[in-house]
């Protein structure tokens, strides 16, 4: 991304994924930034990179954001080729585009590139070892932007949740509403994050970084971007529906108790890491973020909904 030292000349950003988590949260982070263009899957099919390099062409970007994912885990072990094309195959398109422009590229990760033996939070520099199809996937992406080598940033975040969409806080409101017994996985720990934390994280890389451009001292790289704190699926779950019944009448929710179970006793196609706590130290080194607890963001989001 070529930055100009005229301030007042604000960047061209394509969103890739509008209609996801992050992309609906990065359309009103990046407003104050420039000119933001979002697409969706009726505009740019991932799987088709003649699609992909077409629409970039044509908008011409100074930064891509690729918030565009397949994230069905479980689906994924059965729909190998999709899930390799849209994590694996795109990002590396988007990477060559982004060279040919000198363009910026920011790229979302997953903690399932991790396969979560190790007995603390993982470092970005960590062996990557993924369990299932999906991680396998997504890093594949990784290695095909690093392979490229365009101006770009990866962030790694970690149980992503939002007031739309599919994610586990909706499901268990859902099912909160209707059951009274719950059983949830305790063995799993990670730290949830919202999608309009990683929205407002980006926005602040951004101008950080366009800074950087000013000074010629930009370098791409890898980054986790996960709140603070730590929880299991089942702390996850408490929060949520403790978190619902102080904003809500009680009377909607149905559920009385939350059981803890293990991994073993919940069998999924695929494979999930014990461990998916991500550190972020390198990130608030050198964008100096705050990375908000991850029981803030639970509220904040059900005072949304």
């Amino acid at each position: 991304m070529t930055s100009s030292s005229d301030k007042s000349s604000l960047p061209v950003i394509l969103i890739i994924g509008k209609n996801g988590q992050v992309g609906w949260e990065l359309q009103r982070s990046m407003v104050p930034l420039g000119k933001v263009i979002a697409t969706g899957q009726q505009q740019m099919d991932l799987t088709d990179t003649e699609s992909i390099r077409s629409v970039i062409r044509e908008i011409s970007p100074d930064i891509i954001i690729n918030a565009a994912a397949y994230t069905a885990v479980d689906k994924a072990e059965q729909e190998h080729e999709t899930a390799y094309q849209v994590n694996g195959v795109a990002p590396g398109v988007m990477a060559e585009e982004a060279l040919t422009l000198d363009a910026l590229l920011i790229h979302y990760s997953t903690d399932y590139v991790f396969n979560g033996s190790k007995g603390s939070a993982y470092l970005e520099t960590d062996q990557t070892n993924p369990l299932n199809i999906y991680g396998a996937s997504k890093l594949a992406g990784e290695e095909a932007i690093k392979a490229i080598a365009c101006q770009y940033l990866i962030l790694r975040t970690s149980w992503v949740f939002a007031s739309r969409g599919q994610n586990f806080l909706l499901s268990m409101l859902k099912l909160a509403r209707e059951r009274s017994e719950l059983s949830i996985v305790a063995d799993q720990m990670g730290a949830p994050t919202s999608a309009r934390l990683i929205a407002d994280v980006t926005s602040h890389i951004i101008q950080h970084v366009r800074n950087e451009m000013d000074k010629g001292q930009f370098q791409s790289g890898l980054y986790h971007l996960v709140s603070s704190g730590k929880t299991s699926w089942h702390g996850f779950a408490e929060k949520i529906i403790q978190s619902a019944k102080a904003s809500m009448p009680d009377s909607v929710f149905k559920v009385k108790d939350i059981s803890a179970i293990e991994t073993s006793q919940y069998p999924t196609p695929a494979k999930r890491p014990l461990n998916s706590l991500l550190t972020t130290d390198k990130l608030t080194e050198r964008f100096g973020v705050n990375l908000s607890d991850w029981r803030n963001q639970v509220d904040l989001c059900i005072k949304e909904l």
